[in-house]
This record gives C-alpha cells, sequence and structure tokens, in this order.
C-alpha cells in the first residue's frame, strides 16, 4: 500500500462498501453466520456498531505483521460501543465460538487470529476520554501516538513509550510493553491505575489494585485470556520539551554490556536502550551501540560530561544529536511509511524477543550471535538493553530471577518473503529460545516461536501456573477469549 490513507476513513470506506455483508444471525446447526433470519438461526444481539462477514475485513482480521500465520474468521466485530463488547462475548459463548480483540495486528504469530470465530475490531474504541493531572482514561483501539498527542499540549505523556508509537493501548497492555523508560518506569503494565474490562463470561467489571485486584492482575500482562481491556486509565507524568540523544559505539561485547549495566543502575539518562549492528567496514561481525536519551526543558540543558563520565575508554566512538520530545518520541513513523512504500512492511516478520539474566548475558548473546548473520534479521535491527526487574510489578509479566536483565529482541524481516529463509529463521527462533530458557530466561510472548505448546507454557509461567490455570477457570470457564495464543 503506498498510498497514505487515514485509518479512520479506512474503517470507514470498508464499513460502506460492506453493508450488504452484515450479519444478523448464527445458525448452530450449519456453524455459519447468515445476512438473513433463518429458521435456526440465533439473532444476533442490536448493536451500536457492526458484525460484519465482509471478505476485505475478514482477510484483515486473517492476518498480523508477521505475515506468517493466516487463521480466517467467521466475522468481524467493529464495536460502536463497549456494550458491544459485552453483548458479542455473551453471545459468542452462548454459541460456543472463539473471539478475541486485535488493535493494530503488531503480533507475529497468529496471537490475535480466531479460525471460525470472531475477531473484535478494536480501532473504533479508539477515545481518549478524559486527560486528567496524572492519568488518561482512553479506549483500547488508540495508538499511544493518539495518547501522546492527546496529553503532550498539556505538558503531560505517558510514563513509558514504545519505541514505535503506532501500537494500541489494549494490545500493548495485554503483553507488556516496554521502551527506553523502563530503566525508570518499568513496563507499560505497570503505570495503569485502573481498567474496564470484559471477562469471558460476559461480565463488564471494573479492576485496579483496590478492586477486584486478582482480575487487575492477570489481565495486565494477561495475553487477552481473561478478560477483553475495554477502557484503561493510564498514568501520565510531566513531559520535557527536548531530548538530547546520545549514541555510544563499541567494538567488544562485554565492554558494551558492562557500560550498559552501568548506566542502568545509576539512572543517569532519561532513556536507555542499544543494538547491535553490522560492522561499519564491511568484515564479518558486529558492533554495538548504546542509545541513550537525555530530557530536559530549557534553560536547563544537559551536561554532556557527566553523562558521559565513568565509561569506558575502549569505547569507539560517540555522537550527540539534538532533538525535541515529540521528535524522539515519533522518530520512527518515517522509517514505517517508507517500509510501508517500498513494500518491505507487508514481508513476513518472524520477530524473537527474549530476556536474558544479565549474569549470562555474554555467553547467551555471544554464542547467539556467533550463529547469526545479518541476512538472517534482514532490514530490522538487533535490540539489546538492560533493564531493571525491581521495576517490574505485574506478576504475569514474566522475566528472569535477577535483579537486571537484557532484553535481547531480533527484529527480523525475511528478505524477498523466501520460504526457505523463513523456515530457516523460525527453526533459528525455537533453538536461541531453547538455550535462553536453559539459562534461566524467559521470552516476551509478541513474536514468532514454532510448536509453542502446553509445556512450554507452563515452564514459561513457572510458579504462576497454578495462577494463570485458575484464573482461567474463573473468568473464561469456556475457553472464550483469543484462542490464537495457543495456551489452553
Amino acid at each position: 500500500m503506498t498510498e497514505r490513507v487515514s485509518r479512520r476513513r479506512l474503517i470507514q470506506g470498508a464499513a460502506a462498501t460492506a453493508a450488504a455483508a452484515v450479519v444478523v444471525a448464527f445458525d448452530p446447526t450449519t456453524r455459519s453466520w447468515a445476512t438473513e433470519a433463518g429458521r435456526h438461526a440465533v439473532p444476533v444481539p442490536p448493536l451500536d456498531g457492526s458484525l460484519t462477514m465482509d471478505p476485505a475485513a475478514r482477510r484483515e482480521a486473517a492476518d498480523d505483521y508477521g505475515h506468517i500465520v493466516h487463521r480466517l474468521p467467521i466475522a468481524v466485530l467493529r464495536p460502536g460501543s463497549v456494550n458491544d463488547v459485552v453483548v458479542m462475548v455473551r453471545y459468542a459463548r452462548a454459541q460456543r465460538l472463539k473471539i478475541a480483540m486485535r488493535g493494530q495486528g503488531h503480533v507475529c504469530f497468529g496471537q490475535a487470529q480466531v479460525e471460525a470465530g470472531i475477531v473484535i475490531d478494536s480501532r473504533t474504541l479508539n477515545a481518549v476520554h478524559a486527560v486528567l493531572r496524572d492519568r488518561a482514561v482512553v479506549g483500547p483501539g488508540a495508538t499511544w501516538g493518539e495518547l501522546l498527542r492527546a496529553t503532550a499540549p498539556l505538558g503531560l505523556t505517558p510514563p513509558v513509550l514504545t519505541d514505535y508509537m503506532g501500537l494500541s493501548v489494549g494490545g500493548t497492555l495485554s503483553s507488556g510493553g516496554i521502551g527506553g523508560a523502563s530503566l525508570h518506569n518499568g513496563v507499560q503494565v505497570d503505570t495503569v491505575h485502573e481498567l474496564q474490562v470484559v471477562t469471558g463470561r460476559g461480565e463488564l467489571v471494573s479492576c485496579s489494585r483496590w478492586r477486584n485486584r486478582e482480575l487487575f492482575d492477570v489481565v495486565l500482562a494477561g495475553l487477552g485470556q481473561y478478560a477483553i481491556i475495554v477502557r484503561a486509565t493510564v498514568g501520565l507524568v510531566p513531559a520535557d520539551t527536548g531530548a538530547r540523544v546520545y549514541n555510544l559505539f563499541y567494538g567488544d561485547l562485554g565492554t558494551y554490556l558492562a557500560d550498559q549495566l552501568l548506566l542502568l543502575r545509576d539512572g543517569r539518562f532519561s532513556y536507555l536502550e542499544g543494538q547491535v549492528q553490522p560492522r561499519q567496514d564491511g568484515t564479518p561481525g558486529w558492533r554495538y551501540m548504546i542509545e541513550a536519551v537525555s530530557y530536559f526543558t530549557p534553560p536547563a540543558v544537559p551536561d554532556d560530561a557527566a553523562l558521559l563520565a565513568g565509561l569506558s575508554d575502549d569505547r569507539a566512538a560517540a555522537t550527540i544529536t539534538p532533538n525535541t520530545y515529540l521528535g524522539w518520541a515519533f522518530r520512527l513513523d518515517p522509517a514505517v511509511e517508507y517500509l510501508k512504500a517500498i513494500g518491505d512492511w507487508y514481508r513476513p516478520h518472524p520477530l524473537l524477543d527474549l530476556f536474558v539474566p544479565a549474569s549470562r548475558a555474554a555467553t547467551v548473546v555471544g554464542n547467539a550471535l556467533a550463529t547469526l548473520t545479518p541476512a538472517d534479521i534482514g532490514i530490522g535491527p538487533i535490540l539489546l538493553f538492560p533493564a531493571s526487574t525491581a521495576r517490574f510489578t505485574r506478576p504475569l509479566f514474566r522475566v528472569p530471577d535477577e535483579p537486571d536483565v537484557f532484553l535481547f529482541s531480533l527484529l527480523r524481516t525475511t528478505a524477498n518473503s523466501d520460504p526457505a529463509l523463513l523456515a530457516s529463521q523460525l527453526a533459528s527462533n525455537r533453538a536461541l529460545y531453547d538455550s535462553n530458557v536453559a539459562a534461566g530466561g524467559t521470552w516476551y510472548p509478541i513474536g514468532a516461536i514454532a510448536d509453542y505448546d502446553r509445556a512450554d507454557w507452563r515452564r514459561h509461567y513457572g510458579r504462576q501456573w497454578n495462577r494463570v490455570t485458575s484464573a482461567k477457570r474463573t473468568y473464561d470457564p469456556d475457553t472464550v477469549l483469543t484462542p490464537g495464543q495457543r495456551m489452553f
């Protein structure tokens, strides 16, 4: 898609052309939808939005950013209200249908897809309902970019932003939401004050740390297994206006890891990430780049010497670049538009995100990089940056049992959509995952690992597994919600 079309216009246009495909009933004898009432059909309750069998809507819901797995739903709900979600979850449960909510579709392995079931398109629930002094109330289909555009004029920002601002609030709160500010503020699920959700029983429930605490604890980073988020109250903090960006380059992995941990532990920067990159001289191997940012508001300015003090003398180079806070937050937007224009956005993306114990990072990452070449990654970067597990408060956001961990993220693209390369990348993901688990690591379950089964999930959740299974029995006893995770 090279023409730039607004999401709202795209949804409205699709809805107009699909008017004739609006569903009115479900026939339990044929297990199919009907566009007109029949003798055995169970009518769909009145909706503020629409339930459609439009082929284009179904094809979109059968795809995601990974472009690897394709499960075709039999209908797509475009809710006009929270009540539409309540009504359709109850209807799906009564008719023994599976249902899941899809935001921007940025997962990579069919996690939000539903074969022969119902996909809820959350993009019609994208309102920013209120912006207050320390929090905002927002619909699940709003992107973090839309939220920031609403809060920035008031001098406010969410405490943690993902690198790509086009992700939905409901989507990242269902998985975690890590970013460069996580060194200070945890992940996005750690910044939530309250949720309104629809459980697998079809119950509309508000939950927080002080009300329905167990539901609150399992929905955040709960991968859509217990309830669907329909409204979130997320924290806000004062926003600076400036951003000073420091890119520090290293030739040695061990030195890079040591300096990253130093910066994590003393917290001198506002934002801390980093990348593994191919060497620039054309020789095989990798170089390492710390990406650190100091936020500020003039007349205050960052002290370069103080921010770089105490780092290794073996650092190869450094660049310092001024930016604005909003310019930095939306820095990836032009690159995303370019990738869409040249078609690479629509190629397979078998991403892999691992949390590696800091004590084993040199070994795990070093061994992994020894098996990888730039061709194995494609045009995507490799992220490698630290976080403190003390900042993570949500029980289902699983990280290694150490004070510090590294996110090791292979943002793969399959060049030319080559099936043989894709198969090799998926096999590599599985091998790297297994090696990391053997070293005490975990994974961030938004990417692509083939043949991930119940035993893997049980190992992933560890001592939280009994909580997971109990919550499923309590809040989604008929396993209606989010079957694409293949957990139950």
